[in-house]
């Protein structure tokens, strides 16, 4: 299969296994919602699961692939200040949580960046 059948469906199998992730682990991505948002952090926790699950199988199917692709570069946007409160909350824990956090921020570029890449060579498909 050449390198760019294979993105769509790596980058699909990166939000499924975080989406599966989402409901399997909870509690961690509960501590990463940021508090100014309404409701329960366990509600969106599942929702961005949903949301990964959903964006996962849009990506996988070619007839929804460039939509998927452009919805996920939107949604790493979105969820990018999640991170960042994880940053800020993880300050003063040891080094490698630390580094983990932080390190995570300069990644949602690349995945941003893959998702477009994604949607721009899906020719003639919604």
């Amino acid at each position: 299969m050449p390198r760019s059948e294979r993105s769509p469906l790596l980058l699909a199998g990166l939000l499924a296994g975080m989406g599966v992730t989402h409901f399997a682990v909870p509690r961690p991505f509960d501590a990463t919602i940021p508090r100014a948002l309404p409701g329960s952090p366990r509600a969106w926790t599942y929702g961005s699961g949903v949301a990964e699950l959903a964006l996962a199988a849009g990506l996988a199917l070619p007839k929804t692939r460039k939509a998927a692709a452009l919805a996920t570069a939107a949604f790493f946007v979105g969820v990018f200040p999640a991170n960042i409160k994880m940053a800020v909350d993880w300050r003063h824990r040891p080094t490698p949580l630390k580094a983990a956090a932080i390190g995570r921020l300069p990644l949602q570029v690349p995945l941003v960046l893959w998702a477009r890449s994604v949607a721009e060579n899906t020719k003639g498909q919604s």
